[in-house]
């Protein structure tokens, strides 16, 4: 490629290049857009005026304008507008002028990560600065110091929280923040997308636990919430803090042009339709761009990917550049380095960042002109988030996606209407979830005595206190319940887990730093934390050397391997309860409650890329019953299939519906689980499940069941547009056994659809 200027040039030479152009299969444009701006309410602080229009904020763009309006009326707003759209004033404005008029007034904000609370704290600290403000406004989170953490209760105007300590460190020591409590006027939640899955079924009941406890000190806040588009924003907030929520979307923020690329990388195992590797185009593409000093993004699935680019793109342009002018950025950089590299981006002294998502959240880092994907990010809205990163307001921005041959990446890249035209995902919780719920009733209980007829968000109570009684962890007295242990609760219980036996795991690389890096539910561990099993954290490799099931502890040291496992789970699952069902032509489309007694069998080595099998072990576990919610469809009559043919086609269709339900229902792929039934147990019929992950499930499969005809169809088209001969690894999951097996697989999904 010939020396290039600017993008422009670069743009040009993708479009005449054949061995580049070959691999573009989509080049979507959209037209940049003009500002939509309204005057500043007039009765605004002047300082806080004048410290904006020093920052060159002259007006308002509209929607924060209607952000400040609702709120100044006493109304709980969600306000959804695209990345680097200027949604931090939405919240900061109604604030900082309430505490103006009031400096009695107090308000938290809760973001989903420390880095964003560290990275909202310096944007409101310059602004109360540069007003002249005498706001307080201070984070608190593991980090800080004891020394000033009673100064944070006493005086903090503003608390910058995350989820996890509002509800292991605020919320059961509320006695010690009685001026925050009593005077609390709004709680801005951030970020409002990340909240989904069991994650969000959490943080709804901690918000459950933060209303009763502002209720006691008579006080009930205001909720601003901000969230990156999905297809439910409203029904999101509004199941999160259980109030009556205003939507915000009259986005007023302007965008210059953008060029979305969907990049596939040329085939070099055509029998197995294996592609060149994603990461070596990535290398490729970003080399190009950061010789001619174009500011580039580039986003990695892991941690392991983006030391992998970084030192390739350092070693590319080290003569040119200096390996300085490219950074990486993942969890685990020091907090002094991360802002380093954020400044660096900011005043373009670095002109590229290799990063996890990390970066894909709010953190300022100034509008790049280039993003470029490493695969497909595993949701429509992260796509979008990381795509908003490449674009200043009026300047012209390049997105690539690269995918690999993963069957989810070449589903979209090759399904660009689905991408651009398919409003984002769902995002779905379920608070009430029997299990999630009841560890929130004993946080609850411990921070407040219950009374008689309380509810808890829209839950009635009283069969559960008496449970819990029953269980002596409770006590009754009178007309009220009290908590009756020593400890207390919420130091046991995980946001990030519905179930309360978690597998702790340990770090033990350093001997003289042994650590606890994460923790995981026993289900899950069986086939991810066995012994000699590759386990990701963070995107760093770690090998299990010892899995100690009765003491839930699992040992792990880092390593450096080409490949990754995959576990063999033999699941014997039974039909509990039918709760509803209907007919589709020759197939039954049922949910209900289910028991699944699982085992873990053997595991397998595959190596990364080529997905070659080159080694495998047993697995000494016992057996784990989960009872979930769960879908399903059964053939009613019977396909001309040998058995052995049947359960090769329903192996292959089940494949294709892993990759497919996740985008569906936006959750990961691990929180939902596909299994085929030759027999199933209840009906005696070929039945493919699909179950919720955790205990009581949470809502995924219920919505696959409401939408099962379009997950379907598209597994079919998946299977349909690969290009192998008689199904491959990355349609049907498997080296094929028979010549008929890409074949069965369609029959079956067709035979459900027809």
């Amino acid at each position: 490629m010939k020396v290039r200027k600017n993008l422009q040039h670069f743009l040009e030479e993708l479009k005449l290049e054949e061995n580049v152009k070959e691999n573009i299969v989509h080049w979507h444009t959209i037209e940049e857009k003009e500002a939509k701006t309204v005057e500043m309410p007039f009765h605004i602080n002047e300082n806080l005026i004048d410290a904006l229009q020093k920052r060159g904020v002259n007006e308002l763009y509209t929607h924060q304008r209607s952000a400040f309006e609702a709120v100044q009326s006493g109304e709980n707003i969600v306000a959804v507008t695209p990345t680097a759209s200027g949604k931090t004033l939405c919240y900061n404005l109604p604030v900082l002028q309430a505490i103006t008029e009031n400096p009695q007034a107090r308000a938290l904000y809760i973001f989903p990560t420390k880095a964003l609370a560290q990275d909202q704290k310096s944007e409101i600290n310059e602004l109360i600065g540069e007003a002249d403000l005498m706001i307080n406004s201070y984070t608190y989170d593991g980090d800080t110091q004891s020394s000033i953490r009673e100064k944070v209760r006493k005086a903090g105007h503003i608390v910058i929280t995350n989820p996890d300590m509002l509800h292991s460190a605020i919320l059961p020591h509320h006695t010690k923040w009685v001026s925050l409590f009593e005077n609390l006027k709004y709680v801005v939640i951030d970020e409002l997308h990340i909240y989904r899955g069991v994650f969000g079924s959490h943080v709804a009941n901690v918000i459950r636990r933060l209303q009763r406890i502002c209720r006691f000190y008579g006080t009930d806040p205001i909720f601003i919430c901000t969230s990156a588009t999905i297809a439910n924003p409203l029904e999101l907030a509004e199941n999160l803090t259980g109030k009556k929520m205003t939507l915000i979307d009259n986005n007023g923020a302007p965008s210059g042009k953008k060029h979305f690329l969907f990049y596939n990388p040329p085939i070099v195992n055509k029998p197995l339709n294996i592609r060149r590797s994603a990461t070596l185009e990535v290398r490729k593409l970003a080399g190009e761009l950061l010789k001619n000093r174009i500011q580039t993004i580039v986003f990695a699935r892991s941690r392991v990917r983006v030391e992998i680019l970084l030192t390739y793109l350092q070693e590319l342009v080290k003569n040119q550049l200096g390996p300085k002018s490219i950074r990486g950025y993942r969890g685990g950089y020091l907090p002094t380095e991360r802002r380093a590299i954020e400044k660096g981006l900011r005043n373009g002294d670095i002109y590229g960042v290799v990063s996890t998502n990390a970066l894909e959240l709010g953190v300022d880092i100034g509008q790049l002109q280039v993003c470029i994907m490493t695969g497909y990010p595993g949701s429509i809205a992260s796509s979008w988030q990381q795509a908003g990163r490449a674009g200043r307001r009026h300047s012209e921005s390049l997105v690539i996606m690269v995918a690999s041959s993963s069957p989810l990446d070449q589903y979209i890249i090759e399904h660009p209407d689905y991408f651009f035209t398919k409003s984002p995902e769902t995002a779905r919780i379920n608070p009430d979830n029997l299990i999630i719920l009841i560890d929130h009733i004993k946080c609850a209980a411990y921070e407040l005595p219950f009374k008689k007829d309380e509810r808890f968000g829209a839950f009635e109570t009283e069969e559960v206190l008496e449970y819990l009684v029953e269980e002596r962890v409770l006590y009754q007295r009178g007309d009220k319940w009290y908590w009756m242990n020593d400890s207390f609760p919420a130091h046991n219980i995980s946001l990030r887990s519905a179930s309360q036996e978690n597998i702790v795991i340990i770090d033990q690389s350093n001997v003289a730093h042994v650590r606890v890096i994460g923790e995981m539910d026993r289900f899950s561990a069986m086939t991810l934390l066995h012994e000699e099993a590759i386990y990701l954290h963070q995107g760093v490799q770690y090998q299990v050397e010892k899995l100690d099931w009765e003491e839930k502890k699992a040992f792990v040291r880092e390593v450096d391997v080409d490949y990754f496992t995959d576990a063999n789970l033999a699941v014997e699952l039974k039909v509990l309860e039918i709760d509803k069902s209907r007919s589709i032509n020759h197939t039954e489309v049922a949910y209900g409650d289910v028991s699944i007694l699982a085992k873990a069998t053997i595991f397998k080595k595959i190596k990364f890329d080529s997905h070659e099998n080159i080694g495998s072990g047993p697995i000494f576990l016992p057996e784990e019953e989960l009872h979930t919610s769960s879908a399903w469809i059964s053939i009613e009559d019977s396909l001309e299939l040998s058995e052995s043919r049947m359960e090769q086609g329903l192996i292959g269709a089940a494949h294709a519906l892993r990759y497919i339900a996740p985008i569906f229902v936006m959750c990961d792929s691990g929180d939902i689980h596909v299994v085929p039934q030759v027999k199933a147990v209840h009906n005696e019929k070929p039945t493919i499940f699909f179950y919720d992950r955790y205990p009581g499930g949470i809502g995924l499969s219920e919505k696959i069941y409401d939408g099962i005809e379009s997950v379907l169809k598209e597994a079919r088209g998946m299977i349909n547009r690969c290009q192998c001969e008689s199904g491959c690894p990355s349609c049907i999951g498997t080296d094929p056994t028979s010549e008929h097996a890409k074949y069965d697989a369609l029959q079956i999904l067709e035979r459900f659809l027809r």
